[in-house]
Parts: C-alpha cells; structure tokens; sequence
C-alpha cells in the first residue's frame, strides 16, 4: 500500500501549503488541480462542521447536564440502553461520560453517592479506570513511553480490576464490560487464556456486538498479540456470521488498518495477499452502499473504508465515502496518523487534490456525488447542518501596513482600524460583482475563511492576527503568526466540551505571548468560561489587552461596513495584486504615500 507521508503532502497541497511543482507531470497536473479542485467540493460539508465522535442529542444534553454539575440525565439515558439491550449505544454513551469524568468528576462523585450500587454507574466507573491509565501512559508508541510511565500505567490498571469485575457482574447480558475487560487485558499484557475468556463472554451476551469485536481485532493485531493470518480469520469469520447488512460486517476494514499500519511500502508489500485486501474493500463498498448517507451505524466502518482506499490509490472512490462519511469524523483510523480531526480534513483535501488533478483540463469534469442524500430527502438523524460562518480579525499592525499584506490574496476584504492601534479585517463578498470565478483563488487559498485568509497575509509579517468566528451558536479564536497557526481555542454553546485545565493554560500561555504578556492565569479562566461563548470572546481580547470586537460582529455578516474609517481592498488577479503590492512597497520606501484601494 502507498506511504502515508505521500497522502499527507498531497493534502497540504489543496490549499496552497503545499503547491510546490518539482517535475514536469507536476506541472502538467497544476492546471487540471486548479481547475477542478473547487468541483470536488460538492456534496462534503464544510470543515467547520466536521466533528470527531459527535454526540447524538440524547447524549450531548447528557454531557451538557453533567458539566453542569447534574447526573441525573446520564443515568436516565444510561438506564434506557440497558432496558432497550442497545449495547452500541451503550458502549458509545459510557466512554463519552467517562472521557468526560477524567478531568470532571464533580458529578461523577455525586452520582456514587447517590446510587453506589448503579449497574450503570459501574459502567461508567470501569470505562473512566482505562481512561485515566491511558492517560498516563499517553498513545505515543513504547518506545517512546518512560519506564515511570509504564509502571504507573499498569499500576492503575491492576486496582482497577475490581472496578471492572464489578461492572460485569452487576451488567449481565451486557457485552461492554467485557469490551472493556478486553482493553484491560491489553494493558497488561495478560495470557492468552484470560482475553479467550473475555471475548467468550462478550459473544454470549452479543454475538455481534461491534465495539467488543473491534476491540479484539486490536488484541489480535501482530503489533500487540496476534498474528496477521489470525486477526484478518478472526475479523473475516466475525463479518460473516454477522446479520445481513450489519456494521459488523465491515469489522474487516479494521484489520485492513491494523496491517496497513504495520506495510506501508506499497502494493503488496506484505505478507497479506493483495487480493484479499482488494476483496476485503470491493465488500466495504458494497456494504456501505446498503447505508444511506451520513448514517451513524455505519460512519465506524466507513472512516475505516476510506482510509483503505486512499492506501489503496482509489482517490475517487474515497471521495464518495467521505461524501457519505459527512460530519461523522471518527477517532479511528486516523487516530493513528495523528489528532483525528485534523487528519481526516487532511487527508479529505488530499483525495480531492488527487480527484482534481486527474480530470482532464478540456472535456473532464469531477463526478457528482452519486447519492445526492437520504432518499426521502430529508437530513439523516443527528447529522450536523452546516452553520454560516461570520469572522473578523484582528491584526496587530497600522492599517496601512495590514492593507499592503492583503494585497497578495487577491480576496475583497474590508479593513477598519481599530481603537488603540492594530486593524480590524473581514472578508467583504457582498462587494464583488456577480459572476467571478472562483475555482483558481479558492484552491490556492483554501475553503477555511478568514482563519486560512490570515495564514496568508500574516506570512513574513511579524505582527500577530488573532481571529474571531462564530458558527452557529459557537464562537473560536485563532491565532496567526507568519502564516503559522499559533493556538486555537473554541467555545461551545451546549457547554458539551470543554478543555482540561493543562490545555487551557496551553493556549493561554501562547495567546499571552504573542501579546507580551507573562500573566496567563485571567485568560486561562476565560478560555475554561463555561456561559454564554460570545461574552467569553469578549472577556477574552479584554485580558489581552485587545479592543473590544466590533458590536455587531456574532449578529450581522460584515459589522465592519458601519465603523469609521472603514474601507474596502477590492479583489483583483493575483498578478495585479502582486503588481500592485511591489508598487505600494517601493513607494512606502521611498516616502510617498500607497496608492488609494477602493
């Protein structure tokens, strides 16, 4: 199969970080990109909406309740899947309250005392005592993991084996616990015998229960205590037994990524026959077209789908699954690449930049997406609607100096100097005349807005950018400097995230520095504010000493229209932009002022 690196800097590639042409097919293949790259688009959310593991309703008013401090609607929801024998729901729900109890305990504890023999609180408990060892011993490789590390992490691990027994025998006829026992047995390295047993067990509480087998899967994987001939008999054995169209029909795929971590130096470089691997995706394919798109059942094995594919140098085939994919971004496969979200995006440009650049120039053009939605032509359940996005920046730099830098991006932007130095920029579309094409800019600029706009005005300046965006009911800040993303935060309406303490003082830190500041304690309590988003937004720039946003900035696209001294960059080509900034530079240098903009 094909080198991950090789997927990941065609990704970078799709918005301009990477368009970097070294060979002549490269170049050929540069027009076809930019011409087609904005096609491949269609039908695939923006990456704004694109989330890791969402919650469905039920459960993200759970986790909103308890961060609030209230159990009670975790129990309730917790109590309904054991009464409804939903065990994937169940095993979604429980590791989502303990991930949230690692570092919120407050109503955990409550809980506890409340009801000490709840089958569901055991549930949750022996979820939260594989969190936090593996917390300690992180997801880094072993290599890379301290020997005080491991011990505490298997110190952890062995008090917890009450816990866990106490979940399994107060939950019977309940596969979870047994998929967490599994996990357990993983940690420390347990004989043969006692991971026979868990998964015995597990099978006869649910004989199809995917979390239990995808968990076995990871055991029998040869970079933990398997084989590879025993983990692809076990995974493929599994998906036949299973129900026709069940998601644990796609529990090969997961193999599919155990072995591609493991061979990465192409096509049938492994001991695995290709053929079987190729089998084993043309049977993901078949089974994912069964689900409508955006279905959460499937979106497990459908990440797992197109990961297979890309390795495997189907870019388009990949580009539908990742259409039908949608928002359900999950924490595996790409957890293994890195932070999940951000390589599914990553990967996701990639595909599109290897689709686009295969087209021909004259007479191609990139496929519609094959099933344009749910049949009945409504949004699938819980599917996330894409919120528009409204943005304004920052940049710590007089307005002149902040008009030269967009010059390069070729985008209408209205700039407004802010009180007490620095300006105030927006993305102003409303400004330009209808009918401009877009494919070229929007390739080389990329779809992310203002934030990947301030990636590139803010390269080779020193000053920072820290930008604002609200979308829907939720508010992020990023912060630029020299085109590099510096730190970035969000905060969420239902209150359902929220960052631990040390990542706070993480983004704290480096807000507080890039703006002179060695106090990062009041900005660490506003990023961890857990009431309404836009009044953290504003406390936020007020403890770094910033002006306040502009008061319709959350309200109204483009609040910069109405404040004084605003004024618009107009939209040009980039060879007159380029023009037009060497002309405005050598005339600042020699004394004369930059030539009027709008």
């Amino acid at each position: 199969m094909r080198l991950v690196d090789d997927r990941l800097r065609a990704a970078g590639g799709a918005a301009g970080e990477g368009l970097v042409v070294g060979t002549l097919p490269e170049v050929f293949a540069l027009p076809r990109t930019l011409r087609h790259f904005a096609a491949t688009g269609e039908g695939l959310p923006p990456d704004g909406a694109v989330e890791v593991d969402a919650p469905d309703a039920a459960l993200r008013a759970a986790l909103t309740a308890a961060r609030s401090g209230a159990w009670e609607p975790a129990a309730e929801l917790m109590a309904q899947t054991r009464t409804a024998r939903d065990w994937d729901r169940r095993g979604q729900y429980s590791t989502a309250l303990a991930e949230l109890a690692l570092h919120h305990t407050g109503w955990l504890a409550e809980w506890r005392q409340d009801r000490p023999g709840d089958p569901d609180l055991a549930l949750v408990a022996a979820e939260l005592e594989i969190g936090r060892a593996w917390e300690i011993r992180t997801a880094a490789r072993a290599r890379h993991v301290s020997r005080e590390q491991f011990q505490a992490f298997h110190g952890v691990l062995r008090d917890s084996e009450p816990i866990l027994r106490t979940a399994a025998d107060t939950n019977p006829g309940d596969p979870v616990p047994w998929r967490i026992l599994i996990a357990h047995a993983m940690g420390l390295g347990a004989p043969r015998a006692v991971f026979d047993d868990y998964l015995t067990r597990g099978r006869e509480a649910d004989p199809h229960h995917v979390g239990l087998h995808a968990r076995a899967v990871q055991y029998l994987a040869k970079k933990w205590y398997g084989s590879h001939a025993e983990m692809f008999e076990f995974a493929e054995s599994a998906a036949v037994a299973a129900p026709e169209g069940s998601p644990l029909r796609g529990l090969p795929l997961h193999a599919v990524t155990e072995y591609a971590l493991e061979h990465e130096a192409g096509i049938g470089q492994g001991p695995v026959a290709w053929s079987r691997i190729e089998g084993l995706v043309e049977a993901g394919l078949e089974l994912s077209a069964a689900y409508e798109p955006g279905d959460r059942r499937a979106a497990g094995f459908r990440n797992h789908l197109a990961l297979a594919l890309i390795r495997s140098g189907r870019e388009a085939d990949a580009l539908e699954v990742f259409r039908l994919i949608g928002t359900d971004a999950r924490t595996f496969p790409w957890a293994y690449l890195g932070d999940p979200r951000e390589i599914f995006l990553l990967m996701r440009r990639g595909v599109r930049v290897h689709v686009a650049r295969r087209t021909p120039y004259f007479g191609g053009s990139v496929p519609a997406p094959a099933v344009a939605g749910p049949s009945d032509g409504a949004a699938p359940a819980d599917a996330a609607t894409a919120p528009v996005a409204m943005a304004v920046a920052l940049a710590g730099a007089p307005l002149p100096d902040v008009r030269e830098a967009v010059l390069i991006t070729g985008t209408t932007v209205r700039l407004a100097p802010a009180p007490g130095g620095g300006t105030f920029v927006e993305i102003a579309p409303s400004a330009d005349p209808p009918g401009r094409r877009t494919g070229m800019r929007g390739t080389l600029l990329g779809e992310d807005g203002l934030p990947r706009l301030a990636g590139t005005f803010s390269r080779g300046e020193e000053w920072p950018v820290l930008v604002a965006v609200k979308e829907g009911a939720d508010y992020t800040l990023h912060l630029y400097r020299d085109g590099r993303l510096v730190a970035a935060h969000a905060w969420w309406a239902d209150l359902a995230e929220m960052p631990t303490q040390q990542e706070a003082v993480d983004r704290a830190t480096a807000l507080a520095a890039a703006y002179g500041m060695t106090d990062h304690r009041p900005l660490t309590a506003v990023l961890r504010g857990t009431g309404d988003p836009r009044q953290h937004l504003d406390e936020a720039f007020t403890a770094l000493g910033l002006p306040s946003l502009p008061a319709g900035f959350g309200h109204r696209t483009e609040p910069l229209s109405e404040l004084p001294g605003a004024q618009l960059v107009e939209r040009r080509s980039f060879f007159r932009a380029i023009k037009e900034s060497l002309s405005a530079h050598s005339d600042g240098a020699s004394g004369g002022e930059l030539p009027p903009l709008s």
